[in-house]
């Protein structure tokens, strides 16, 4: 191999090379080995001396190449670890409960018996009200400690009611009427409410009036529009008995 050919074979080997730290550096190579004494000896030197530059080269560029980032996994795909956008990216768009679905009125349009026998010796009523909502018109009666021991409801089919303890009639608005009788009661010691309530706006309820408040029992009277269709429910804190009459 003559010098020349070795020269030429350094600088392709050079020129192969991508990444370099330093773009000049294969032309420093050049120029130092042509202005190079000529060196006599076999050579054998000569191909050694090119081995270690070429060495000393590609460990050069390993390690000085910014793109060396570590071994190199054949098939391995590194995918960039995501941004969080927050707070710009957009919340998502909650998907709205689906309204409950009110339950079917069970009508009632006999006589009631409601007992409780672990109740106070005497409930104490101390409010009662009434009210109209969609489909039905409701009277509450609070008591506050505790529902009697018997509530019995009663429809007729007029508005013809007996005062208790006194004995007379009155008649109430409307054309049915309810009695709501309730025994292990009191509607005079806590209560300070009227005792005859006029609703002609309602549709079911025209009346609600006490007809009775004597020796433990205490009685209520309702004045309808239509024969009483009715259904009941108790409530807790406070206590309350709630009678529905339903309107359509």
């Amino acid at each position: 191999m003559t010098r020349e050919d070795f020269r030429r074979e350094l600088g392709d080997a050079v020129d192969s090379i991508s990444g370099s730290p330093d773009p000049a550096l294969p032309e420093r190579v050049r120029a130092a080995l042509v202005h190079a004494p000529e060196q006599r000896g076999p050579v054998w030197i000569a191909a050694l001396a090119a081995a270690v530059i070429a060495v000393v080269l590609v460990g050069v560029l390993l390690v000085g190449n910014p793109l060396n980032r570590g071994p190199l996994v054949p098939g391995v795909v590194v995918h960039p670890t995501p941004t969080p956008c927050s707070p710009t990216c957009p919340l998502p768009v909650p998907t709205p409960s689906p309204s409950p679905t009110a339950s079917p009125f069970v009508c009632i349009t006999d006589q009631l018996i409601q007992t409780d026998p672990t109740a106070a010796l005497t409930a104490l009523i101390d409010a009662v009200r009434t009210g109209t909502h969609k489909g039905y018109d409701r009277i509450t009666i609070e008591f506050k400690n505790g529902q009697p021991g018997h509530i019995n409801a009663v429809p007729q089919a007029n508005t013809k009611f007996v005062i208790d303890a006194s004995g007379a009639t009155v008649t109430l608005a409307g054309k049915y009427g309810l009695l709501i009788k309730m025994t292990g009661a009191d509607n005079h010691t806590a209560f300070s409410g009227s005792t005859d309530l006029k609703t002609p706006t309602f549709p079911g309820i025209l009346e609600a009036r006490r007809v009775g408040d004597f020796e433990g029992t205490v009685q209520w009277a309702l004045g309808l529009s239509s024969p009483a269709c009715y259904q009941t429910t108790t409530l807790a804190n406070p206590t309350r008995f709630i009678i529905d009459i339903q309107t359509n």
